[in-house]
């Protein structure tokens, strides 16, 4: 990589004597400063960054009009809490959203700080629109580490030791396609597993007691596992058979991740309620949950939201974010970024038996490793080593998956052609290294 490490590892020796130990690490990279798809770490060496923060900088580091709108907004004043004093930035956000983002005829939107909130109010709202209790989730499932949203995220790891959980919290598995369909043909799996889904009204919880069902369209920590197009649109007829909420978690797969501005717009489907945030702010703590208009006014007053719901300086970030991806085709860009590392991940995955699966939506990609070929095998041991032998060799990158065994790409979208290349041979060449015999 060029120079040595030495100020990074002192600087992480320094965090493991300060920061508790619950606060993870998932990679040991550093930062003096980041633009676009380049993190510089404090020994001056160049990182090609293929986790975006953990989906955070679609639009890349520091992009310039998102800079100088925090420059100018931090200027003029830094709060005031939307409860107390009413800001214009709030409002026009508000605006931008329900045009990119519609819920039917009528929509509208509130804001807060982070995914889990958005996901906490989501819960909130649908649970007084429908005047029920019961939510549904699923296996797999990420939706933060607050406490409803740590009930509803399925990883036990996550949560060691912090029950009890919040009540009336219902999970049914996932319909992972590569993992568990096994001898039958896709179609047929998708039967069984709506089959399943209208059993458990039957089973599990009764169906008059279900305010919400609560998905990610593409599952993040859970191994990148998009939904099955026609398993959704069950879904979606089955909330609307039984007046339930259907709630759809794009705080990983939004903002031209995949290609749209939400990667349920990929299913024709529209949700009753989403929850966004990681880039759509640029690395700003900003957060929205949306909705149809006469379900999100089924919230009382002061029921939702907080003191720091859309910050000034989060909200301008957002706003300038979102031009700026208009601008530029962010949308556009996602589906070459996603067709190019398909392209040469599916090219190895046919000479290297360890790589299960190459899967995703747009440039929501992820890569499963098992052992002899078998989806029920997970190879977590791989991933570890792949990941470090990228470290080694300026490529920072993350696993994801319930056992660990699915490195993930989440590059920001304006990374250029040439540091796509060199990011995707160095990733290539680790992976053979790691599973030549």
């Amino acid at each position: 990589m060029g120079n040595e490490k030495v100020n990074s590892l002192a600087l992480l020796e320094r965090r493991m004597k300060i920061v508790a130990n619950g606060v993870g690490v998932f990679n040991t990279a550093t930062v003096a400063h980041a633009k676009g798809a380049i993190i510089t770490d404090i020994d001056g060496n160049e990182l090609i960054d293929f986790a975006g923060g953990i989906g955070v900088v679609n639009a890349g580091h520091c992009p310039e009009p998102v800079v100088e709108a925090i420059r100018e907004q931090a200027g003029k004043y830094l709060h005031t809490s939307f409860n107390v004093v009413t800001y214009e930035p709030y409002i026009e956000l508000c605006e931008e959203l329900v045009e990119i983002l519609p819920h039917g005829e009528h929509t509208k939107a509130m804001l807060v700080t982070t995914g889990a909130e958005a996901v906490e109010n989501a819960i909130k709202i649908a649970r007084q629109a429908t005047k029920r209790q019961a939510v549904i989730c699923f296996t797999g499932a990420y939706h933060g580490r607050t406490m409803m949203a740590m009930s509803l995220t399925s990883k036990i790891s996550y949560k060691p030791d912090c029950g009890p959980f919040a009540p009336e919290v219902y999970r049914i598995a996932f319909p992972n396609v590569y993992r568990y369909k096994g001898q039958r043909d896709e179609e047929a799996f998708i039967d069984d597993e709506l089959h399943r889904l209208h059993e458990s009204v039957l089973n599990l919880v009764d169906a008059k007691s279900i305010a919400a069902v609560i998905l990610e369209p593409i599952q993040g920590e859970g191994g990148f596992n998009p939904i099955n197009k026609r398993y959704l649109q069950g879904l979606r007829d089955f909330c609307d058979q039984y007046g339930i909420m259907l709630i759809m978690d794009e705080v990983q797969s939004g903002f031209c991740r995949t290609g749209h501005w939400a990667s349920w717009q990929h299913y024709g489907i529209t949700p009753d309620i989403s929850t966004y945030a990681k880039s759509m702010g640029s690395g700003l703590p900003i957060a929205a949950v949306l909705g149809k208009a006469e379900i999100m006014d089924a919230a009382a007053g002061g029921s939702i939201g907080g003191t720091y719901i859309g910050s000034p300086i989060s909200c301008v970030a957002s706003l300038a974010t979102i031009k700026y991806m208009k601008e530029i085709d962010l949308n556009g860009k996602a589906k070459v970024v996603g067709k190019t590392i398909m392209d040469r991940l599916n090219s190895l995955k046919s000479e290297c038996e360890s790589i299960g699966d190459v899967r995703g939506v747009g440039a929501m990609i992820g890569i499963e490793f098992v052992k002899n070929n078998d989806p029920k095998q997970p190879d977590a041991e791989i991933c570890s080593k792949i990941v470090a032998g990228c470290a080694e060799k300026g490529l920072i990158m993350i696993t994801a998956g319930t056992h660990k065994n699915i490195i993930r790409i989440l590059s920001p979208l304006v990374i250029t052609p040439e540091q796509l290349d060199k990011g995707l041979t160095i990733f290539e060449n680790q992976i053979k290294l790691a599973t030549s015999k």
